[in-house]
């Protein structure tokens, strides 16, 4: 991917745009939980035939783009690069999370709706039991936009670039290094007030480069299927099917759902993560057109 001055530019807001600004994600009520939202009159149906129907063209001569069904291996788009390096070869530039899914898998095919606060939750979402539900923090802790019953995706981002992990999407390239090879490590989590759960500090930054000079996290998760390889773009709301983002990421989405505690996601906020994370994201809709897609091998 060769990238000139004018493009530089775009790049950095392009970044920017995947984790978005704090207000991007604020659009819905005060104190409302997103999967509360799942009660919308938009059913997944009619987002589909909402698609079908837009006026606003699809974008062209972009690559492939996400987020998309990874139960799907349909794609057309004739946009083809090299795909990135394992994460364990590269360096993590940062971690952030977006409330709901962005993609829709296996675990996570429950459609919430359109919109920044829209997207997919996990299938045992309305499972969960009273205790479960219940906010230790009643809404207050160190981390927003997110609460018990809530799905989040959490996406570990990955750079070629000698950078070390930072605040934001820009922190993945350097003056020196403006073209990254790009990856993403994806997990969706159902949150719940449960200890028992998985503890979301576990998967943050390791603090410091390892002994073959690369940042990594402490551990990625495990256990919730083979992820799904793909080829794709960054996300965010910025994006739709009418304004395409121009970067080529390789994509690594885990297919199924996990439970990881409320108060870890806290706490990962209030110990002063390095990527100054203190809220959830909101989402880009999914991506549906084949044309936008790339076929999944």
């Amino acid at each position: 991917m060769r990238i000139d001055i004018f493009a530089v530019s775009g790049l950095v807001l392009a970044l920017a745009a995947c984790s978005g600004p704090s207000n991007d994600a604020q659009s819905a009520p005060e104190g409302a939980s997103d999967t509360a939202m799942a009660g919308s009159d938009v059913s997944e149906m009619e987002h589909g035939a909402t698609l079908a129907s837009s006026d606003a063209p699809l974008c062209e001569g972009f690559g492939p783009q996400t987020p998309r069904d990874i139960t799907s291996t349909e794609g057309v788009n004739p946009i083809l690069f090299d795909l990135a390096p394992a994460p364990t070869q590269m360096n993590l530039c940062n971690i952030h999370t977006h409330t709901n899914a962005e993609h829709k898998g296996p675990g996570f095919s429950v459609f919430v709706g359109d919109g920044v606060n829209g997207g997919y939750a996990c299938n045992d979402a309305d499972t969960l039991t009273e205790e479960e539900l219940r906010d230790p923090y009643d809404g207050e802790g160190a981390f927003g936009h997110v609460s018990p019953g809530d799905t989040i995706e959490v996406h570990w981002v990955y750079s070629s670039c000698d950078i070390a992990p930072g605040e934001g999407l820009g922190s993945c390239l350097s003056e020196s290094c403006t073209d990254p090879v790009l990856r993403v490590e994806a997990q969706a989590f159902l949150v719940v007030n449960d200890p028992e759960a998985l503890d979301f500090t576990q998967f943050g930054y390791a603090g410091a480069a390892n002994e073959a000079g690369l940042h990594q996290p402490l551990a990625l998760p495990s256990g919730t299927g083979e992820p799904v390889l793909f080829r794709g773009s960054t996300t965010g709301p910025s994006y739709t099917q009418a304004a395409c983002s121009p970067l080529q990421v390789t994509w690594n989405v885990r297919p199924q759902c996990a439970r990881v505690d409320i108060s870890s996601l806290h706490r990962w906020a209030e110990e002063g993560n390095v990527f100054n994370e203190t809220e959830s994201h909101g989402v880009r809709q999914l991506v549906t057109a084949p044309e936008l897609l790339s076929p999944i091998e």
